[in-house]
């Protein structure tokens, strides 16, 4: 059975889903899921179209247009209309919306922004009505799975299907069905909302770290619906808190400031000034007091008091938002972030290779099938079938029709303009190099437990099918314990046996694995460096110890990484977060990540995340 929550979910979003936009909901394909849409389903009018749109759907099944068959048997442009169109008043189901792609997304945001299909191409320009709501299922396993940006701005609920969505509402309680659905929706344009409730929300997104207008204009018609779902025609302060926790707090990006200190007020209240009994204040001799207010001068509302009002149920609405944000997601989002901004500076040679021959299809291109090209039988038709009755007819002028008179084209005259070649897109390999501090300092801290932190991201590498290599440093010199390989036995070997102790040449590593990785590079695959250390380096470039010398040399190293553009991790292996590691990782424009506070599986997703980064 589903929970009270989901079922508001789906209720809320029957009403209006088109004003609502639509359901981003993240589950596995289980009964659950099914359930869930099953009960939308039943929710919906029985009049109401929905359609399901395929992962790899080419542009003219989802937008229109020439239907290539229809066209040819007839001899002149056919059209087709597209499942957007088709789906006008209704609602779309998009499978696997975690795999789609930057452009498919931006023409499902473009149509839910104008409610319109807009097609110039194939000889034809039409303008379709596409008014509709979307589901958009997210099956991703891992945080650097999501679904595109531009598409979740635009959809009100963002949902993990087993995830809490807050402290139970008075709307809990009920249950709905068609017709009461109905009855809401009927009621819907008559609902009013006050000034103070969009000011709340608006308050409640800036707290929240919420940078996008359409967060709190969708929360404000989820409180809209919500009014009409109990009978009312003014929005009331249970629902803009129930919009609060259900669209708000799925997109917050921090924790709410907290309010000043009770000492903090205490101390404003101490410093007013005295006043003597001419009503002058002490502070500010020789001034006229301000002209107080009596009740003869003004009947207007107290100012003050709406004020209070206002602000009392902004912090109730931040409040429940705080309460209904899901545990875990902000730590997700610290380190999402620093992974993206990290691949974005990355470099991008050997991630993403256009190739003619080899890897995965990513649409086609005008191009004549040679120097290894495939030639896009289906695009090379589509830009032919429009001019098959003007060809036929110039080759019956010329003496050398298509086909008899009478009948229809037996066959397809194709020009040299008409060619089309698939375009490939091939990912390049992934090669992680393991940079290990064996040091002295790094035994006596977590050595045994970095490695085992390792051994889990070697295992990792091993299920990607990416190569590892490892480097161990101590005393005054870096060795390559193994070259990069792809065997998990030889990788764990490696790591069993080191030992640690001795002296921390860290610039020496930094600058060993910058040569590594490429070397790496230049064969056309994507090196990520992961540094395990403490970051305090204690031998120099040329092997004389002493600290201030080896920081110089350690920073100058770490600055080489960055003008290199390599991906890098530093796991700082301390028993706290030192100041020493961390002003490495931004000296090397690396993602840092204290191991101390991020386990084993943390760090695994957080290189996982910057090796997927990094190849898209």
């Amino acid at each position: 059975m589903l929970s009270a929550n989901s079922s508001i979910l789906a209720a809320l979003f029957a009403v209006d889903p088109i004003g609502l936009g639509g359901v981003a909901l993240r589950a596995p394909a289980c009964a659950a899921r099914d359930e869930w849409l099953a009960t939308l389903r039943q929710l919906l009018p029985d009049s109401t179209p929905v359609r399901r749109i395929p992962l790899n759907i080419n542009d003219a099944g989802l937008l229109g247009g020439l239907d290539l068959g229809a066209t040819l048997e007839a001899g002149r442009p056919v059209a087709q209309r597209g499942i957007l169109t088709q789906a006008d008043g209704g609602v779309v189901v998009l499978a696997m919306a975690e795999r789609l792609s930057t452009a498919t997304a931006a023409r499902l945001a473009a149509v839910l922004d104008s409610g319109e299909v807009v097609i110039e191409r194939d000889g034809f320009a039409t303008r379709s009505a596409a008014r509709l709501g979307m589901v958009a299922l997210d099956e991703g396993a891992s945080d650097d799975e999501q679904v595109p940006a531009a598409l979740l701005d635009r959809l009100a609920f963002l949902v993990q299907l087993d995830g809490q969505l807050g402290a139970p509402d008075a709307l809990d309680a009920f249950q709905w069905d068609a017709k009461d659905i109905a009855k809401a929706k009927a009621l819907l344009p008559s609902v009013i909302s006050n000034q103070d409730a969009m000011q709340a929300l608006c308050e409640a997104a800036l707290a929240l770290g919420i940078d996008s207008m359409r967060a709190p204009l969708l929360a404000l018609r989820v409180a809209r619906i919500a009014a009409a779902l109990s009978g009312e025609t003014e929005v009331a302060d249970e629902h803009v808190s129930l919009a609060a926790r259900l669209v708000l707090a799925p997109r917050a990006r921090q924790f709410p400031a907290p309010p000043a200190s009770a000492q903090e007020q205490e101390s404003d209240d101490g410093k007013q000034p005295d006043k003597d009994e001419s009503g002058q204040s002490d502070e500010n001799p020789g001034q006229e007091p301000e002209p107080s207010t009596t009740e003869n001068e003004s009947f207007e509302p107290d100012q003050a008091e709406e004020e209070s009002a206002g602000s009392s149920l902004a912090e109730t609405v931040i409040e429940a938002a705080k309460a209904a944000i899901p545990a875990g997601l902000l730590a997700a989002l610290k380190i999402g972030e620093m992974t993206k901004a990290q691949a974005q500076a990355a470099g991008r040679a050997g991630a993403s290779q256009k190739s003619q021959t080899r890897g995965r299809p990513i649409g086609a291109r005008r191009g004549e099938p040679r120097s290894g090209s495939r030639i896009n039988v289906i695009e090379t038709l589509r830009a032919a079938a429009p001019w098959q009755k003007l060809r036929n007819l110039e080759a019956q002028a010329s003496g050398k029709p298509l086909s008899r008179p009478g009948q229809p084209a037996s066959r397809i005259h194709v020009r040299k303009q008409d060619f089309h070649v698939t375009r490939f897109k091939q990912v390049g390999q992934t090669t992680t190099l393991f940079v290990v501090d064996a040091s002295g300092s790094s035994a006596l801290n977590r050595l045994a437990e970095a490695k085992g932190a390792v051994e889990l991201l070697l295992a990792d590498c091993y299920v990607r099918r990416d190569r590892v290599a490892v480097l161990a440093f101590k005393g005054k010199s870096t060795e390559l314990l193994l070259p990069p390989t792809r065997s998990l036995a030889r990788a764990r070997r490696s790591l069993a046996g080191l030992p640690g102790g001795g002296g921390t040449p860290l610039a020496t590593a930094i600058d060993a694995a910058r040569e590594l990785a490429d070397q790496i590079k230049r064969r056309g695959e994507t090196p990520i460096i992961v540094l395990l250390t403490d970051g305090r380096g204690n031998i120099a470039r040329d092997g004389t110890p002493g600290r201030v010398q080896a920081s110089e040399d350690t920073l100058a190293a770490a600055r080489q990484v960055r003008f290199a553009r390599l991906t890098s991790l530093l796991l700082d292996t301390s028993p706290k977060p030192q100041p020493a590691a961390q002003a490495l990782a931004q000296q090397m424009g690396a993602t840092y990540v204290p191991l101390p506070y991020a386990g084993a599986q943390r760090v695994a997703q957080t290189v996982r995340s910057l090796a997927v980064s990094n190849a898209r």
